[in-house]
């Protein structure tokens, strides 16, 4: 029997992918990651993960890494949306945490893997030999986005059990299977805050003697048009984000939405709908899956978001050591701290960190070359 560690979160994806893997024979011990305290007044995860471990009989451990937590995610979180940029702490917490994390302790307890109940698949390149990483068969569910930073060493022992599951499959199996946490809802929310104010806990941990031990949170600024014309004044920079129309507080004949955030001079800027899109962005800290590195222009889908249909792109590497990405068509509000992550035929080819625009560079190809090959 294989050994298996598995991470469980006390909710119902977990849950099942622990059903699927012991009915498939696995050694599985659970873990659950404490990354922070009990929320008064929100039910225990902690508590349900422990009672579907109880209902599977297998042995079940917490590991306390809520300093690690504060460091690695929450820190950087915060950071980030004082100079700017609108962070996606989801994808760092899976490759920073939960999976550097859970292999740590899986070689403890003398298991070779690794599991989680994230809606992926993973498959081996055969001419290449590299670990696959693909969307899950319910794209509605799908969160390869979210695990691009993955490596092949982390991948070559991962397991996805729900990967080729829709999400109402998953919850007639944990009710086939008398799992207690089978009607349990979806967290919407990031998980250090459970009530969405990203803002209130921005200016918490960046005021002083906050948790964040940090400059305090830069206050209010001007609002400028694209022609630097001010139309009025933000409230703090962490309050908004590119593509944002509420809450502006301007009044003018067209709606407007935010084109720029820029830290250096406290400044929001914004325009109409029409300035919106761009072609182009520049990527940051790549990391390659189905390929081991890119050595020139490549016709990808990239997603922007993890919600956002992925758009026909071209890929190229720059100078740098980041990646330039021109799009066939303009998107809208390409947000600069967001990841940006590339498919083609299903498979992440791999990904990064949106920044601003590449500026004086040439688009990769000719206009039809993201057709070809794709």
């Amino acid at each position: 029997m294989e050994r298996v560690a598995i991470a469980m979160s006390g909710g119902v994806d977990s849950s099942v992918a622990a059903v699927i893997l012991k009915n498939s024979g696995c050694d599985l011990v659970g873990f659950s990651l404490k990354f922070r305290d009990q929320v008064p007044g929100v039910p225990g995860d902690l508590r349900d993960a422990r009672a579907v471990a109880a209902r599977l009989g297998i042995p079940f451990h917490v590991a306390d890494l809520r300093e690690e937590f504060e460091r690695e995610i929450v820190r950087p979180f915060v950071e980030d949306y004082r100079r700017g940029l609108t962070p996606s702490p989801c994808v760092r917490c899976n490759s920073l945490m939960k999976f550097d994390r859970l292999f740590r302790l899986a070689g403890k307890v003398g298991a070779g893997r690794i599991a989680t109940g994230h809606y992926a698949r993973l498959g081996r390149d055969p001419s290449s030999g590299r670990f696959v990483l693909a969307e899950a068969r319910d794209r509605n569910k799908d969160q390869s986005y979210y695990l691009f930073e993955l490596t092949q060493e982390q991948l070559s022992r991962a397991l996805f059990p729900l990967g080729d599951l829709e999400k109402e499959e998953v919850r007639r199996i944990a009710r086939a299977h008398d799992i207690p946490v089978a009607e349990k809802p979806e967290s919407q929310e990031i998980c250090f805050i459970p009530d969405g104010d990203y803002a209130s806990f921005v200016e918490t941990h960046g005021a002083p003697g906050g948790a964040g031990e940090g400059p305090e949170t830069p206050g209010a600024g001007p609002v400028v048009d694209v022609d630097g014309r001010v139309l009025g004044r933000h409230r703090g920079l962490h309050r908004y984000t590119v593509g944002q129309r509420r809450g502006l507080g301007i009044a003018h004949r067209e709606p407007l939405y935010v084109i720029e955030l820029r830290p250096g001079d406290n400044t929001v800027v914004v325009g109409e709908r029409a300035l919106l899109g761009s072609r182009r962005c520049r990527v940051i800290r790549p990391n390659w899956i189905a390929i081991p590195s890119l050595d020139g222009p490549l016709a990808v889908r990239a997603r922007i978001r993890s919600r956002h249909e992925a758009a026909p792109a071209v890929i190229a590497p720059i100078e740098d050591g980041g990646v330039e990405v021109v799009f066939d068509a303009p998107q809208p509000a390409v947000t600069p701290g967001q990841a940006c992550v590339f498919y083609r035929d299903g498979a992440v080819v791999g990904g990064g960190w949106i920044r601003k625009p590449a500026t004086g560079a040439r688009p990769p190809g000719p206009s039809g070359a993201a057709a070809e090959g794709r």
